[in-house]
């Protein structure tokens, strides 16, 4: 199967500003008329097997077995969907979340009543095509303009008011046969494209690893470091607490309004302000779930107090190689055992790092500088593919279920 687009002379204003011309044969009515809603709740506990919502997918929690009197309050409570019942996340729709909420039941089961369960009527509309409908309908945020109360939640009494667009129910099967399998096609690459990306930041840690425990030289005489994760290094390396190499400094809240990039914990800054610290700068993080991942950065920064800055002290390090080695410490031996993962200034002074000369230092730094690079590229390429896929995906349903390419 393929698709062409169809000739204008096929086709007819829908009225309906997100789906624009539809083929003439097609036929537009409200939701009400193909969907009623699911009200059945699970109250004689006929059914344990609890679904979760997931990235627009319904997937399976974990049998719950036997049943106290606490969890059969809760599981009374859900809602009994079946095979081809449509869910939609219709939480927070204030939030301009990526737009996955709009998924298909696949086998009986019990979900949260908070969200919105819709059974098709199949002897009017295909299940799986107007899946795809709804999915094209949630990439351009429909569903975010229906939504009522303080937090913007889509109740059933504005979804039925939604206009659907279909065919006759032979050609929604003609094109949920082939958005079904060329859809998957497309997961497919995506998936690898994903598991290329995880094996390259794999490949980029060891490369890390080696070099700033091992150097480049691997003919060098080898001694045991005493520190077991790094194991051994070469002969004429040290070992030493980063204390004695790097400065740690708390950040703070900043107090005025500016451009100077502000950061946390995270990767990105996310706000701006007017104090400054002048770069470059290691960053550690204090707090959060991305504490372990340390952060580069020059110029004029900013941190608050999730994220530590540091110092080299007197020209004892390469701020760069910290930054590497950095990367490789073994933050759940420090980490404190709290809800919200956290490291202390000495925590981080009392880390034995290797330590060789500054100019073996400094031609790491440069290698790995390269190395680096050329697994980011391969690393951004993947990512670049990834996007253009699910762009490509979205396009293609959303010209697909309107009509606007003909399955042939």
């Amino acid at each position: 199967m393929k698709t062409v687009i169809r000739p204008e002379t096929e086709m007819k204003d829908s009225g309906i500003e997100w789906i624009g011309d539809i083929p003439s044969s097609w036929t537009i009515f409200p939701a009400n008329g193909v969907f009623s809603e699911v009200k059945e709740k699970n109250t004689d506990l006929k059914f344990t097997n609890a679904f979760s919502f997931k990235y627009g997918e319904i997937v399976d929690k974990k049998q719950v077995g036997d049943v106290d009197n606490n969890l059969k309050e809760t599981l009374s409570s859900y809602t009994i969907v079946r095979k081809n019942t449509i869910m939609i996340n219709g939480l927070n729709l204030n939030y301009d979340f990526v737009s996955q909420r709009v998924a298909i039941v696949n086998e009986s089961g019990i979900i949260t009543s908070a969200y919105l369960a819709i059974q098709p009527d199949e002897n009017k509309i295909n299940p799986r095509f107007v899946l795809y409908l709804l999915k094209s309908y949630d990439y351009q945020q429909v569903f975010h303009g229906l939504g009522s109360g303080i937090r913007k939640t889509l109740k059933y009494q504005d979804f039925k008011k939604i206009m659907i667009v279909a065919p006759t129910l032979s050609e929604q099967q003609v094109i949920a046969d082939y958005l079904d399998k060329t859809c998957s096609q497309i997961d497919e690459i995506i998936a690898e494209a994903k598991a290329s990306i995880y094996e390259y930041k794999e490949l980029k840690q060891s490369v890390i690893f080696e070099a700033v425990t091992k150097g480049l030289d691997k003919n060098v005489e080898m001694k045991d470091s005493g520190v077991y994760w790094i194991g051994k290094i070469p002969l004429d390396w040290e070992i030493i607490k980063t204390k004695y190499v790097i400065k740690i400094e708390n950040g703070s809240n900043p107090s005025t309004e500016g451009k100077i990039p502000v950061y946390g914990s995270g990767a990105k800054s996310f706000k701006t302000c007017g104090e400054y610290k002048e770069g470059p700068t290691v960053l550690l993080g204090r707090k959060g779930a991305t504490l372990h991942i340390p952060h580069y950065i020059e110029g004029k920064y900013w941190n608050v107090d999730t994220a530590f800055n540091t110092i080299p002290i007197n020209n004892k390090i390469e701020l760069k190689y910290f930054y590497y080695v950095a990367s490789c410490f073994d933050y759940n031996k420090y980490i404190s055992q709290t809800t919200l993962p956290g490291m202390t200034q000495t925590n981080y002074r009392n880390i034995y790092m290797p330590y060789p000369s500054i100019t073996i230092q400094e031609e790491l730094v440069k290698w790995l500088d390269n190395k680096i690079f050329e697994l980011d590229s391969l690393i951004s390429e993947k990512e670049s593919l990834i996007n253009d896929l699910e762009a490509y995906k979205k396009s293609l349903i959303y010209e697909v279920v309107t009509g606007k390419r003909k399955v042939v």
